[in-house]
């Protein structure tokens, strides 16, 4: 059976149809260069082949210039090479090489049109978005509240990066028990000045009051307080925590915690709240040598010891916390006082992440300076 003209251009528009189709495009190759003959009997070059056509872009646009080709002229003299090239798609032909000569063809190919496999574009990497951080003030609550820190200020990141981060839950159970060292106290009569940062009351003094431990001497920055308690022991909340900042000489610090429960009225907070700020950023001055901190030491002064942060922004790490085991009383009335200022100014709990907290069982007898 002979297939009429008109049926051999469809037929191979359809094949190109189905190859272009499968995702390929339509390349030109380079003209094969004719081997050189030399000698007396060198017979003429052959004229140099007739460059096959060059079809590109889309696939819609391919189809429609093969179309116009196939449908002029006459369609029995026409012809259509299609040069399937499918090593380009794995990595063995670099692209815009020439394809591998057409076995037909052996030595010389007639002009025709060579289809590539279409490499797969790679898809470029996500760009991360550079963070955002808001300029709002850090606070307690609302956005900037404890769970936001980290987006206030880039130097806030550690509040929720850091993997040793105060406060934290202490568990007697979940202790090194051992014997440790005493705090060696070093607190002197001192004047200074009560502040109201706007965050909590805040004690700064002056003159020289220190604690040693550890064989390093730290000396007292200042004393602020947290309602409720920021620590938790043994599921216990506290009232109220007072939180006495220290620096050594080579600019590590220390702080010290003293818990508070309801009680007698304390001696060395009422002398504070004589004094207390009432509106943010004030501060008062107290009288010469009104301030003896030991007031506020307890008599057992066993402590737990272990590796933390600060408990505000930046949430810096590296600071040695002693929480004194044995709380200090403060008053309801002390304490409403406070309350009224600041209803609730503690951070929450923080993940321990596998680090040991130290309590001592025995230690050398202390009291207060």
């Amino acid at each position: 059976m002979t297939k009429s003209p008109r049926t051999l251009p469809m037929v191979r528009l359809a094949l190109l149809t189905f190859l272009l189709a499968s995702g390929v495009h339509a390349q030109e190759p380079p003209p094969a260069t004719p081997l050189p003959v030399t000698g007396p009997a060198a017979a003429p070059a052959p004229e140099a082949p007739t460059p096959p056509a060059r079809v590109e872009g889309t696939r819609i646009d391919i189809e429609s210039q093969l179309r116009d080709a196939m449908n002029s002229g006459d369609p029995t003299k026409k012809k259509l090479n299609l040069l399937i090239d499918r090593k380009s798609a794995s990595g063995s032909l670099a692209p815009g090489s020439p394809p591998p000569l057409n076995p037909v063809d052996h030595l010389q190919r007639e002009p025709g049109i060579v289809i590539r496999q279409q490499r797969a574009a790679p898809k470029p990497a996500p760009k991360q978005a550079a963070p955002v951080y808001k300029n709002i003030p850090w606070s307690y609550e609302g956005e900037g509240g404890p769970g936001h820190w980290a987006q206030l200020k880039p130097e806030y990141t550690t509040c929720a990066s850091g993997q040793r981060q105060s406060p934290i839950a202490i568990e007697d159970a979940d202790t090194l028990k051992g014997p440790a060292e005493a705090i060696a106290f070093n607190y002197m009569p001192s004047s200074g000045t009560v502040v109201n940062n706007g965050h909590t009351i805040e004690v700064q003094l002056s003159g020289d009051n220190s604690l040693t431990v550890r064989g390093q001497t730290y000396r007292l920055q200042q004393f602020h307080f947290h309602h409720p308690a920021e620590e938790r022991i043994n599921s216990r909340v506290y009232p109220m925590v007072a939180h006495f900042v220290h620096r050594s000489d080579a600019g590590q610090l220390a702080v010290l915690a003293v818990l508070l429960e309801e009680g007698p009225a304390n001696p060395l907070i009422q002398k504070v709240w004589t004094h207390m700020p009432l509106d943010v950023k004030d501060h008062v001055p107290l009288p010469a040598d009104l301030i003896h901190v030991g007031e506020i030491l307890p008599r057992d002064q066993r402590y737990y010891q272990y590796m933390g942060s600060l408990t505000t922004p930046p949430c810096t790490e590296g600071v040695l916390w002693l929480v004194l085991k044995q709380p200090a009383s403060i008053s309801a009335e002390q304490l409403r006082l406070f309350s009224q200022l600041y209803p609730h100014n503690a951070r929450p709990v923080q993940s321990l992440n596998g680090r040991p907290v130290r309590d001592a069982l025995l230690i050398a007898p202390g009291g207060r300076p």
